[in-house]
């Protein structure tokens, strides 16, 4: 089994933000509980850097095993599609 790690740019105060961490908190970690998940501030120097080497334009920038997968409004299906492509 493929390890997958799944980073969350967030900007605080994101309503998209939040959805998409409410997504991956309450459902992808409940259907994938090996996937690892990390939410990352935007204006941290780790988040900086994240949006600057991927080249994120709107938040959250999702990030999937070092692939931008998505910025923006996450789309729930294309994500689980995305990480069964991964198992």
């Amino acid at each position: 089994m493929i390890k997958i790690k799944i980073q969350e740019v967030i900007t605080p105060g994101c309503v998209h933000c939040e959805q998409a961490r409410r997504l991956l908190r309450d459902d992808i970690k409940k259907q994938f509980p090996q996937v690892e998940i990390e939410f990352i501030d935007m204006f941290t120097e780790e988040g900086m850097k994240l949006v600057q080497q991927y080249g994120i334009i709107a938040s959250p920038g999702v990030i999937i095993n070092g692939e931008l997968f998505s910025t923006g409004e996450v789309d729930k299906n294309k994500l689980i599609e995305k990480i069964k492509s991964l198992n």
